[in-house]
């Protein structure tokens, strides 16, 4: 009974509970309503340069209204001030809302801004600059309104102040100080003026910190102007006492932009000092006064007849230098030429003096041309012609014992022809010889007695020429070609991800706004299209051009010198150093692709990419020793394959001292290791003329020298000029290896390049001294390249060491040390030194190449090896 009467009430009980729910629910919405009620909202209508000092709780709100007149032609600045005067109102701060016509700003007081590490810094003073509305009417009345609120149930003292800014629009070349700090930034706008499409924006400070932002955004609102946003829009650099934005119409539509100057909570980013980290994760940090005084202006940029100007220039300047070439090869040639008739006609024979001799019976007449004919081409004739020629034919003699009696400088010809008549039956055994014989050098160094040779040979206390230029020139040609081929192989390879990498830079840093990317001199950084400083690219073409009129006067030359192989010139076969030319071409490649590299990184410099910059100076260097070693050691200078290994290893090196370099002192110690064992191993390799071996025996022999030389009898060195260089390359490379050890500076590229130029200038000292030291001279053409070089890197490093950009240091810290332009407004310091160093480059190439021409007509076997 009792079981059916709850079957029978039970749905009753289910929807008297639920009742009882929803009338719960409409009770307790009804107390919170009627509790939200009682809040007061109050609105007042308020005025400009009015302080207004109020409380606000968590139960009451006010709102207050203003209303100003803007105009289409004037800009006026509105500037909110708060202050919070309650102590312990982090807490619960207050909430300040300006609502505008078309934005929205918002910020709460104390403003906690974070620094690294999660850092807070509150500040109790806010300022922040509105954003403007664009209007289309003439004049316009806007309204806007501030509410303040709060959900502190003891209530907060404030001060809210509302002002006109009325230095709001910068204009041109006109300065403006003003002051910011991490919770009041500053914006200011400017609109182009007619006629101007560039303009360069110059923020200044005489205060070093505390860090700063210089942003420049497009009029449109919201304005990110804090210091956790303002890397949001635009474009903008980290500052400390200067900062620079080239600005161009073409990227802000409206023609028109902001300046946004930011002071930031912490200096780290600047190169200043870390705050201490906080005991607690949430504490709150004095950020002390923060305050920095600065000074803008907005200046126009050059004009695109500037750049005209700066481009004519470059190449005006280096298209003389292709003139200057031409000139000085008409003049060798017509001084050729006249020597040449000189020879054929000489101005102390009168023409009836001639005409007597020639007519002479018995005399049958010879040409001036028929003669001069075999003067020149008296090397080219071969035993019988010239046989027939002196001895055969009597009408001849007849003349030339006349011709010899009167003139004693056809004496010296007369003895010339009889020796080549001697010499060529040699030469034409040596070039059948030749002929039957393999062309590969590795076939001449593998036979026994030969290697038994080159032990007799190269160990000689005193060697010349001919005794290290014995292998076939054939072959020696294509081993010299090898370094051309392979050095354009690696600039292709190395060029094209280099330039898809520099273009990558520069589109990140167009995208992003964010120019600490890349290190430029922003007070002279003109750009053109895409590219931020055109003039530091454009500078870097005389490296392109030079390298190619270098490559040009090469090419003269091999021609002249292959022609002269091809008629068995016995200059060319027995005199002079011998010339090997693969060594100059790669030279001018390098030039070449030192000048493309440079002009890649320049796109986008940083402590990255600067071994773009650096890559080919070590080529270029490297290069130039071993010309050098090769002018008197042809038969056993390195094989290209050999130098380009050992440049691609100090090129890895280069790299790993970039990367893990700065204060790793396991890294010095390391390398310092490697620079001595080298300098070692390279001494020893030039001391016994490559006559030594490095297997498991060296610690016998060493010891064994060291035993019969030093302590058994005190001996000299027996090759004491050797000595004498490697003795100085071995102090200045182990000097060199203890000052990076001890100093560990930060630019590894630029301390490794400084070894490979010590080592050169030393090498290249003692090649002139010694050359000097045999008897030898140095020719006119060679010593005006001398001293023309000397001079102009003397200006080029002067320029270099301007400094005026670093990524040792951070990109605030680098802008410190930028300059404006010094030639036409258009180039810096750096790209003189661009132009400079170019110029000298080339006359260091031209000083290898004619330093030895005094020696084309001296007999090998008569010049010294040193």
């Amino acid at each position: 009974m009792v079981l059916r009467r709850c079957c029978k009430f039970g749905p009753v009980l289910v929807w008297f509970r639920l009742g009882y729910v929803v009338l719960l629910w409409i009770c307790v919405t009804h107390l919170r309503c009627a509790r939200a009620e009682t809040k007061t909202v109050v609105q007042k209508d308020a005025e400009f340069d009015v302080t207004y000092n109020d409380t606000v709780t968590s139960d009451n709100q006010t709102i207050y209204a203003f209303n100003h007149t803007v105009s289409r032609n004037k800009t006026e600045g509105v500037r909110v001030t708060v202050d919070v005067l309650s102590e312990g109102a982090e807490s619960s701060p207050i909430l300040f809302v300006v609502r505008q016509k078309q934005a929205v700003l918002s910020f709460q007081v104390p403003l906690i801004l974070r620094g690294l590490y999660q850092r807070k810094y509150p500040y109790a003073h806010v300022g922040r600059t509105l954003c403007q509305p664009p209007t289309r009417s003439l004049t316009e009345t806007q309204y806007f309104f501030v509410d303040v609120s709060t959900l502190s149930s003891l209530g907060t003292h404030y001060q809210l102040r509302i002002s006109r800014v009325d230095s709001f629009t910068l204009h041109t070349d006109k300065k403006f100080s003003f002051t910011a700090s991490p919770s009041q930034p500053q914006y200011f706008k400017y609109v182009f003026p007619d006629g101007v499409d560039t303009v360069i924006v110059k923020v200044n400070s005489e205060m070093t910190f505390p860090c700063s932002v210089m942003s420049i955004q497009d009029i449109q609102c919201p304005v990110y102007d804090l210091d956790n946003n303002v890397a949001f829009i635009g474009m903008y650099q980290t500052m400390t006492k200067t900062a620079a934005i080239t600005v161009q119409r073409k990227d802000f539509p409206s023609n028109s932009f902001y300046v946004v100057v930011v002071v930031k909570t912490e200096d780290e980013a600047c190169g200043g000092p870390l705050r201490f980290y906080p005991l607690r994760p949430d504490e709150l940090i004095d950020a002390g006064n923060r305050s920095k005084t600065l000074d803008v202006v907005v200046s126009p940029a050059i004009s695109s007849d500037v750049y005209v100007m700066g481009m004519l220039f470059c190449l005006g300047i280096f298209l003389s230098f292709y003139l200057l070439t031409f000139l000085v090869a008409c003049v060798e040639n017509k001084r050729m030429h006249r020597r040449r008739e000189g020879l054929l006609n000489p101005a102390d024979m009168s023409p009836a003096e001639t005409a007597s001799l020639l007519g002479k019976p018995g005399v049958t007449p010879v040409s001036p041309y028929e003669y001069g004919s075999f003067v020149d081409n008296a090397s080219t004739l071969s035993s019988e012609a010239i046989t027939d020629s002196i001895a055969s034919d009597a009408n001849y003699g007849y003349m030339g014992q006349e011709i010899l009696k009167r003139r004693p400088f056809l004496t010296a010809i007369h003895h010339v022809a009889i020796r080549i008549e001697r010499s060529l039956e040699s030469v034409a055994g040596r070039s059948r010889q030749e002929s039957l014989s393999s062309i590969e050098e590795d076939d001449y160094d593998t036979l026994a007695d030969i290697d038994s040779d080159k032990n007799i040979v190269r160990t000689k206390k005193y060697l010349c020429v001919s005794d290290l230029a014995r292998k076939d020139k054939r072959v020696l040609s294509k081993k010299y070609q090898i370094y051309f081929w392979n050095i354009a192989t690696i600039g292709v390879f190395y060029a094209l991800p280099v330039i898809q990498l520099v273009i990558t830079y520069q589109t990140v840093v167009n995208v992003t706004g964010n120019q600490d990317i890349c290190y430029y001199n922003f007070l002279c950084a003109h750009p053109l299209g895409n590219l931020s400083a055109f003039n530091n690219i454009l500078s870097n073409l005389g490296y392109v051009m030079l390298g190619l009129l270098f490559l040009l006067i090469v090419l003269q030359r091999d021609v002249i010198h292959s022609r002269a192989l091809d008629r068995n010139d016995l200059n060319a076969l027995e005199c002079g150093i011998p010339k090997h030319f693969g060594l100059f071409y790669a030279m001018g490649t390098a030039l070449m692709m030192e000048g493309l590299l440079s002009a890649c990184y320049h796109v986008c410099p940083n402590y990255t990419n600067f071994q773009f910059d650096t890559s080919f100076m070590y080529m270029i260097a490297g290069l130039c020793v071993l010309k050098l070693y090769q002018k008197r050691h042809p038969d056993i200078n390195a094989s290209a394959y050999t130098a380009y290994a050992c440049l691609a290893a100090v090129i890895f090196f280069s790299v790993l001292g970039v990367v893990f370099g700065k204060g790793n002192m396991v890294f010095w110690i390391v390398f310092s290791v490697l620079h001595i064992l080298a300098t070692m191993l390279l001494s020893t390799q030039l001391y016994y003329m490559g006559r030594w071996r490095l297997d498991s025996g060296i610690l016998r022999r060493i010891v064994y020298v060291i035993y019969t030389d030093c302590i058994r009898q005190c001996s000299g060195p027996m090759y004491i000029d050797r000595m004498v260089l490697l003795v100085m390359g071995n102090i200045v490379n182990w000097s060199l290896a203890a000052y990076g050890l001890l100093k560990t500076p930060n630019d590894f590229a630029s301390y490794l390049l400084a070894i490979a130029i010590c080592n050169l200038l030393l090498y290249f000292a003692f090649y002139i001294i010694m050359k000097l030291r045999s008897g030898e001279r140095i020719q006119c053409m060679a010593m005006v390249c001398i001293l023309f070089t000397a001079v102009v890197w003397g200006f080029a490093l002067f320029f270099f060491f301007q400094g005026l950009s670093t990524w040792q240091k951070t990109p605030a810290e680098s802008r410190e040390h930028n300059r404006d332009c010094i030639v036409l407004s258009f180039f810096d310091d750096h790209d003189i030194w661009h132009f400079l160093s170019s110029i000298a480059m080339f006359g260091s190439f031209l000083v290898l190449l004619t330093m030895d021409d005094d020696l084309n007509n001296v007999q090998r076997d008569k010049i010294f090896v040193f």
